[in-house]
């Protein structure tokens, strides 16, 4: 059935909970997708693990092309409903399906080529360098089917849908049990081989199947939903018209999780350093980490839906208020979730390992993060504000600051000049992101007044009762 929120009348606080909470849940069996993958990577090898986790940019640099143009697309559908143009909304939905495939393919070739190159220079060698390979070029090449998930699902979302995307992550978590084990050892019936053990690239493998059943289903509900209604074949051939807006409004968070994933391979590259201990620590953390931070991430996205159809409809009021709800909620969120994850740190990071080096460097990771957390809702929520007002450019630089240029300078200072070691990073990570999140704060109220300047100016300020049904509602 289509949903039917109206995402510029219905009260904030409501809205919130309830756009939320659907992708919250999502967003948690993904993370426990990762976890299912980091737990039998363990029972693999620790180079198997360290693998996963060099491998985690590569991923991100996959996800940016998808995720990044999917959230610029979302903040314009959105804005288009909001002003009452649906014909617009369809035509961006199916421009951003073909622009998605075009920018996949520009990065996913290269990429895939220069795999040995990046992971030597994380200083993978040998066994290590095996397994990274073996699990990321088949996820490299099944990179257009990841991408175009994330590119139809923002249609969806910028209809307040985000329940169609949970219930394919929550059945993604459950084929994900069964087929990891079989495509990781293979299956044998007297004798003969039926399944040939495929090992990290069986990981790999069982995530891209996972991903076309994901597609099939959120197209299915894109035909319920009429996102692409209207559109036929001419619709999807490029036009630079489009393009261009959905560049300008998706290159910055395309970039910024681009940059997401360069800041990976930095911190990767500062604690490869002390070892391969310190590198399986990371990865095994950082699962925990994003469990933590995953009702945050379902506020995101709720918040940029919110903002995006009460800024096209001109409400500002209701943007200021859905900002300031999110951010409490963000707050309350951390102290109710955190503080298990703190109190049973150590029983977590022994799910994914044994060793107990690991376990105490993952320890120190997660009790000085906690310092950090909060400072990723900040940062986040001011990031949604900033797209669905439509207005993105200062969130790639943040990125840049905030996963490049200050790391190199913070970290060595840190693990170096200090004396911290590999607790430097930890403690890099808290300086760097504290002083990111409050210039955002700063810089997601001055595009709010902006914004609150052009609805007058232009006339498009109108009271919630003045949005027709057509407008709120979706088809």
């Amino acid at each position: 059935m289509p949903v039917s929120y109206r995402l510029t009348e219905d009260p904030i606080p409501g809205l919130l909970t309830r756009l939320a909470a659907p992708a919250s849940i999502g967003f948690f069996f993904n993370t426990m997708f990762n976890v299912i993958d980091t737990y039998w990577g363990g029972r693999i090898s620790t180079d198997a693990l360290a693998a996963l986790s060099l491998s985690f940019p590569v991923f991100i640099v996959i996800l940016a092309a998808g995720a990044g143009i999917g959230s610029g697309t979302n903040a314009l559908i959105a804005n288009a409903i909001g002003g009452g143009r649906r014909e617009r909304a369809v035509h961006y939905q199916a421009q951003a399906v073909s622009l998605a495939l075009i920018v996949v393919v520009l990065v996913g070739v290269p990429l895939y080529i220069g795999l040995p190159s990046i992971f030597r220079f994380l200083n993978a060698e040998g066994e290590l360098l095996q397994s990274a390979l073996r699990y990321a070029r088949v996820i490299v090449a099944g990179s257009p089917i990841l991408v175009l998930n994330h590119v139809v699902n923002s249609g969806l979302t910028a209809r307040g849908d985000t329940r169609s995307f949970r219930n394919f992550l929550i059945l993604g978590f459950v084929l994900n049990i069964g087929l990891d084990p079989v495509l990781m050892f293979g299956v044998s019936l007297r004798g003969v081989t039926l399944i040939p053990a495929m090992a990290e690239a069986g990981i790999a493998l069982a995530t891209v199947v996972i991903q076309c059943v994901g597609l099939v289903y959120l197209v299915r509900r894109s035909m319920t939903e009429r996102t692409f209604a209207g559109c036929g074949v001419r619709g999807f051939i490029p036009t630079r018209e489009y393009f261009r807006e959905i560049g300008g409004q998706g290159f910055p968070s395309a970039m910024n999780m681009m940059t997401m994933a360069l800041g990976t391979f930095v911190i990767t590259f500062f604690i490869s350093r002390y070892g391969r201990d310190p590198v399986a620590a990371y990865g095994a953390a950082i699962r925990i980490e994003q469990i933590a931070l995953i009702p945050t991430i379902g506020l995101n996205i709720a918040l940029a839906t919110i903002v995006g159809q009460n800024n096209g409809a001109g409400l500002i009021d209701r943007v200021v208020q859905g900002y300031r709800t999110s951010l409490l909620l963000g707050l309350v969120i951390m102290v109710a979730v955190l503080t298990p994850v703190l109190l049973f740190a150590r029983p977590l990071l022994g799910i994914f390992t044994d060793n107990p080096e690991v376990i105490r460097i993952g320890l120190s990771y997660l009790y000085i993060e906690a310092v950090t957390f909060y400072s990723y809702v900040v940062i986040n929520q001011a990031n949604s504000v900033m797209q669905g007002v439509k207005r993105p450019g200062m969130i790639l630089w943040i990125a840049i600051y905030r996963q490049i240029a200050a790391p190199f300078v913070v970290f060595p200072l840190l693990t170096e000049t200090v004396g911290l070691g590999v607790n430097g990073v930890w403690w890099g990570l808290a300086v760097v992101n504290w002083t990111a999140a409050l210039f955002a704060l700063l810089h997601a109220r001055s595009c709010i007044r902006r914004a609150r300047a052009w609805a007058s100016v232009s006339g498009t300020q109108l009271s919630p009762r003045s949005v027709s049904p057509e407008q709120s509602r979706p088809e």
